[in-house]
């Protein structure tokens, strides 16, 4: 393998979203269509931004950027979104080199998946890219009272795993996560160069 985890690590924690699977390009048409449905636009620069964070957040974000005050809510933004992403979820794919490692080291090592998504979509994701099996502790948005990058949702994975923070190494592909991993005490390890991103 071209990339494993690091020596002297006893529990892997994986982002989701552009770290485990490539679904970035699609959270992205679900949010444009989403806001083209109330006269916004964005652009994926906005969406980098915002990496990890849970989608009430990023559509409150959108609604403040693109002036939608009054005419929109959060939730009705997020319900749009999920249902394009719905959508469009069947054609995500696996991101080869980080999901090798979650396979290499099932049985071997806790592991978990630490994401900023909400749980629904988040189950989804892992059913539709076969992942699912891999993983029975998996923390979303919709656990904690504060996202990335606090550190509260890998310190509950860390919790979950019965491992020590400092004995783990956390994959993932935004800035907020790699923040949130560091401040937990744990080993971040950025996925951005494993591979090709087409957003």
């Amino acid at each position: 393998m071209k990339h494993d985890i690091k020596p002297g690590v006893k529990g892997l924690i994986f982002d989701l979203d552009g770290t485990l699977a490539d679904t970035m390009p699609y959270h992205f048409d679900g949010w444009r269509k989403a806001c083209n449905k109330y006269g916004a636009d964005i652009d994926p620069s906005f969406l980098r931004q915002h990496t990890g964070s849970p989608g009430w957040i990023i559509a409150s974000e959108i609604i403040k950027k693109c002036g939608l005050e009054g005419t929109v809510t959060i939730d009705q933004i997020v319900e749009e979104k999920l249902r394009q992403f719905y959508i469009i979820q069947p054609k995500v794919k696996i991101i080869k080199p980080v999901a090798d490692i979650a396979k290499k080291y099932f049985g071997i090592l806790p592991m978990s998946v630490g994401t900023g998504g909400h749980r629904e979509a988040v189950i989804r994701t892992l059913e539709v890219t076969s992942l699912s099996e891999y993983f029975d502790i998996i923390v979303t948005a919709n656990d904690v009272d504060n996202f990335k990058p606090h550190p509260e949702t890998f310190l509950k994975c860390a919790e979950l795993m019965n491992v020590e923070p400092a004995s783990i190494e956390v994959f993932e592909d935004g800035d907020q996560g790699l923040k949130a991993a560091e401040m937990a005490g744990m080993l971040a390890t950025d996925v951005r160069s494993w591979y090709d991103s087409d957003w």
